[in-house]
């Protein structure tokens, strides 16, 4: 574990370097080690697995800190007006997907599912590469946090779906599960933050140890129960940070955690790198560059075409549709179940996993020159 993190953060400071040097994207140069160094390219670092699982808690601090930047009522006036839009979009990409996947010669269970991964767009690329003053004070923050959030629901039925057909028997159960939990979830959650977590934040805020780690503890905790009741760490971590939101510290706990989230998702973004299979990858170059352009050219023109008749700018409609011009991090997930529920091939996934790093990869290179970001090189764009 040692030698595997010398590698990885030496090799990514190296690399993003370069990168700053030539005006690229950093995500770009975590991507490209992990394409470089990992089991499908040197192999130096061969075993992968516990290095996703880690970069995971990534994604989770992430969430969580979104959690913290929204107020109950805010997030509720924004999942309403975002409830069109994230329906009718991933309706929109499922059949899109779904026909051009048959027609590059899929069979339909794996055009299905391929469909069913095209619908979502990356949470990480989107709220990563979000000004941390556009979320605050701007409208399109709040709207796209809200699309992504109804995406992230719908990612989770159709995981659960996905590991039902697996199953012999499909339970009913398992699929209304999340609509019955969620409820209970957030309820249970601002009590305990009412009668329990701010008692305890009032009386020992002196110790800002204590508050670092009740704020861990209750984002990881909140995460864990979330997924015992059939939600997702994700869900779970966002709510838990939501649920902290109107207290006066909450900024305090998000200021003191970005270091602990970028660390992760260093890790996310090589993980996801070193899990390309590169001597499949040749066999599914054509299809990768359809899906890709698909993805980048047809994510934008829907959303603004969504957009616009919810009365929304021209200019806004276009931002929060580049913004989300990209396949998720979701889909990765449902390649990995599908495939080991035997309902994907290995042509399939990889299929889904390198339109995912080329999505991911052009579509920040989009958002860094173009929009305005934490990470941009131009002194005009950059937002932190």
């Amino acid at each position: 574990m040692v030698f595997s993190f010398f590698l990885i953060f030496t090799g990514a400071a190296v690399l993003a370097t370069l990168a700053l040097y030539t005006r690229q994207p950093l995500l770009i140069a975590y991507i490209l080690l992990g394409v470089l160094i990992g089991p499908f390219g040197f192999s130096v670092v061969e075993d992968t697995q516990l290095l996703t699982d880690i970069s995971e808690i990534g994604i989770i601090f992430l969430l969580f800190l979104l959690g913290l930047d929204m107020q109950l009522s805010n997030l509720m006036t924004t999942l309403r007006k975002s409830l069109v839009v994230g329906i009718a979009s991933c309706v929109t990409f499922a059949v899109t997907g779904f026909a051009v996947t048959r027609l590059l010669g899929f069979e339909v269970g794996e055009a299905i599912i391929i469909g069913l991964c095209l619908m979502f767009s990356s949470t990480i690329i989107g709220i990563k590469l979000l000004p941390t003053t556009v979320l605050h004070h701007r409208h399109s923050g709040e709207l796209m946090v809200g699309i992504l959030l109804i995406q992230d629901f719908i990612a989770i039925l159709v995981l659960l779906a996905i590991e039902s057909f697996g199953q012999e028997t499909v339970n009913t159960w398992t699929l209304i599960k999340p609509l019955v939990m969620l409820p209970i979830l957030i309820l249970g959650t601002l009590g305990a933050v009412k009668y329990t977590i701010l008692p305890l934040l009032s009386r020992f805020d002196r110790f800002h140890e204590y508050i670092f780690l009740l704020a861990i503890g209750w984002c990881l905790g909140v995460g864990e129960f979330a997924h015992l009741i059939g939600l997702s760490y994700e869900i779970g971590a966002f709510i838990a940070g939501v649920s902290l939101a109107s207290s006066p510290i909450s900024q305090y706990i998000a200021l003191n955690l970005k270091p602990l989230r970028d660390f992760f998702l260093i890790l996310f973004f090589f993980t996801l790198g070193a899990q390309l299979n590169l001597q499949v990858l040749s066999t599914v170059m054509i299809p990768m560059a359809i899906l890709t352009v698909l993805v980048l050219l047809g994510k934008p023109i829907v959303f603004h075409s969504l957009l616009l008749r919810l009365s929304e700018t021209n200019h806004l409609a276009w931002d929060i549709g580049y913004r989300l011009g990209q396949i998720s991090e979701f889909s990765l997930l449902v390649t990995f179940l599908a495939q080991g529920s035997g309902l994907l091939s290995e042509k399939a996934a990889v299929l889904v996993q390198s339109t995912a790093i080329a999505t991911f990869a052009l579509s920040s290179y989009i958002i860094v020159f173009n929009f305005q970001n934490p990470i941009a090189v131009s002194d005009r764009l950059r937002r932190d």
